[in-house]
């Protein structure tokens, strides 16, 4: 039966086929292993763009950019792609609406401290 395989360490009784687990659209659980960055970052991202329009700081909307740019990276397929789309064009218009406000260069928010 082993004769043609025998120094085969290889377990047939053994092998175990992998089964991802099947995720719960409705009512998602935080599994262990989950990454939130892209959550996290998306949320981060809407309040430094309403920053951005509402008291019209240039740097909270770049910064704003920068974090829906890292979310859209750490998106997963299954994400909702309508969200990170929004979030996105909402830091792009706090850019668009600080610069038509105030057409000068960015300055640091830290350059008034010492001046």
């Amino acid at each position: 039966m082993y004769s043609n395989h025998s120094s085969d360490p290889r377990r047939p009784d053994k092998e175990h086929r992998f089964k991802p687990k099947t995720v719960n659209t409705d009512n998602q659980a935080l599994t262990p292993g989950e990454d939130l960055t892209s959550d996290y970052m998306n949320i981060l991202g809407m309040i430094l763009s309403m920053c951005g329009l509402l008291m019209k700081f240039k740097w909270a909307a770049w910064c704003a950019m920068f974090c829906s740019c890292i979310s859209f990276a750490n998106s997963k397929a299954s994400d909702d792609n309508k969200q990170i789309f929004s979030s996105f064009m909402l830091s792009m218009s706090a850019i668009v609406m600080s610069y038509l406000q105030n057409a000068h260069p960015m300055s640091p928010p830290w350059s008034t401290a010492f001046g």
